[in-house]
């Protein structure tokens, strides 16, 4: 049994994983996930149809027991960018639930279900019964797991080769971080197709031998049920956060299950002090934020006996080096609370390759530091905190480099402010101007310009002012909740 999951090898009967009314324990998921492994041992590749289901989590773990490569799908995909996805990854085969209808691009592939049935009966394993083959041996540590797509901001997107050691580095990593123990129990309500909702939420778990209760759709509701009835942890995007937010003046169920819960975590996107302060106002409970990427799995996080920061994403795990750079690639050595700077980072979390693109991999490393394009800061205890994106939130106006990041902060403190984003253009006499998008709280009554500019000036330096502020009903988001500032661009 690979060593990514001991509990599995252990047959342990404690709970592994709960969708709704499915459940399997580690040594049910060991019989089931090892009759399908299997089957599809030595084929160089596989897609699996990533649902937010118990198949999905069952297909995942079946293809690394039998030491295949897996490409999660996102089942929202369009049609010309799953084509690329499918064509560039070429799965010998699909993994998908029973009855599902798959697009022609995948319908044409040999298929075979994850539904726990169907797994059973095809390979003739009865409920207590072991694997129906033996299974290969543990690949090497720098053996493909998982190619994940990026989401495509600025081309087709490019598939992330994550090694064996990554997964094992990051999930061994945050267990030290958030003293993560067989005894958690975790709810989520991410999808399964990219690196914080299944490599962190699914096989997280998994790896510690602990539990997940995966909620299929978030609600507030389940948030509270679970975390009332023997969950610990939670992790969640900010979307989520804010409507947990948005509801606990008027839940008091949901403040006493969010109190008792031993760690909140949030990642995929800052989430807005505002929001920080409200929960923790409400619950007593901090939430914690973390800082990965696709090709990096995670660097950063607040540790569960550090201080609990709103803002910050903590300090570098173990095993992770971190650095900042200025625009000449020379490392920034203050910890200043003030100088930004480019975060580099090496170490065993991080991916191979892009899959089929040298060219790329060799564009995204610096001397063997990854270029994360992710502008920081460091306070003087050594936690960073993130401005915004290189391409889209670093602002060069007046002479100054200044960070979308905290002027969204200061927004969303002001009462008539619901959303906020701020981004760049051009600009004759700044170079750049900063420019506000807001949705108001309420949208007969917005803010007006002056009084937004007024009160970021009064929290910030006056150079960080928004000189433009446009109304929306919504800001544009992807999947996970993250603000597409190129679509506000456009």
């Amino acid at each position: 049994m690979s060593p990514l999951f001991p509990a599995l090898a252990a047959g342990s009967t404690r709970p592994a994983l709960q969708f709704g009314d499915q459940a399997l324990s580690h040594a049910e998921l060991a019989t089931v996930a090892g009759s399908l492994a299997a089957r599809i041992a030595g084929a160089p590749r596989v897609a699996v149809w990533a649902t937010p289901t118990l198949g999905t989590a069952v297909g995942v773990v079946a293809a690394l027991l039998a030491g295949v490569p897996v490409v999660p799908v996102n089942p929202k995909t369009g049609e010309r960018e799953l084509t690329h996805i499918v064509t560039d990854s070429s799965p010998a085969l699909v993994l998908a639930e029973h009855g599902v209808e798959l697009p022609p691009i995948l319908a044409g592939l040999p298929r075979l279900d994850t539904d726990v049935d169907h797994i059973t009966d095809a390979a003739g394993v009865p409920g207590g019964a072991g694997p129906a083959a033996p299974l290969p041996a543990e690949p090497s540590p720098e053996a493909p797991a998982l190619i994940v797509y990026t989401s495509g901001t600025t081309g087709p997107p490019k598939g992330v080769v994550l090694p064996r050691r990554a997964v094992a580095a990051t999930l061994d990593a945050l267990e030290d971080a958030w003293q993560w123990t067989e005894a958690d129990v975790l709810v989520h309500a991410l999808p399964l197709f990219h690196v914080h909702g299944l490599i962190l939420g699914i096989l997280g778990p998994l790896r510690r031998g602990g539990s997940v209760r995966h909620l299929g759709r978030f609600g507030t509701d389940g948030v509270a049920r679970e975390l009332s009835s023997g969950a610990t942890m939670l992790f969640g995007v900010p979307t989520m956060y804010h409507r947990i937010a948005e509801a606990l003046a008027g839940d008091p169920a949901l403040a006493k299950a969010l109190t008792g819960a031993r760690l909140l975590v949030s990642g995929s996107a800052a989430l807005p002090v505002h929001d920080h302060e409200r929960i923790a106002a409400a619950t007593g409970r901090r939430v914690i934020e973390r800082y990965g990427m696709t090709e990096t799995l995670m660097n950063t996080s607040v540790r569960a006996d550090g201080e609990p920061r709103a803002g910050t994403v903590g300090v570098p795990l173990a095993g992770v080096e971190l650095r900042l750079v200025d625009e000449t690639g020379a490392a920034i050595a203050a910890y200043d609370g003030e100088t930004v700077g480019e975060i580099q980072v090496r170490g065993p979390n991080l991916f191979t390759e892009y899959l089929n693109r040298p060219d790329a991999t060799a564009a995204a490393f610096d001397d063997g530091w990854f270029r994360t394009g992710d502008m920081a800061i460091r306070d003087p205890d050594g936690y960073v905190r993130i401005v915004g994106r290189k391409a889209t939130d670093l602002i060069k106006s007046g002479g100054y480099k200044i960070g979308a990041g905290e002027i969204e902060n200061v927004l969303l403190e002001h009462p008539g402010v619901r959303e906020a984003a701020v981004t760049g253009e051009p600009d004759e006499d700044l170079g750049e101007r900063i420019v506000a998008w807001i949705v108001p709280a309420q949208a007969d009554a917005p803010p007006s310009a002056e009084e937004l500019a007024a009160h970021v000036g009064a929290q910030l330096a006056s150079h960080k002012r928004p000189r433009t502020v446009r109304y929306l009903e919504a800001l544009p988001r992807n999947d996970m909740g993250k603000i597409m500032k190129r679509a506000l661009r456009g």
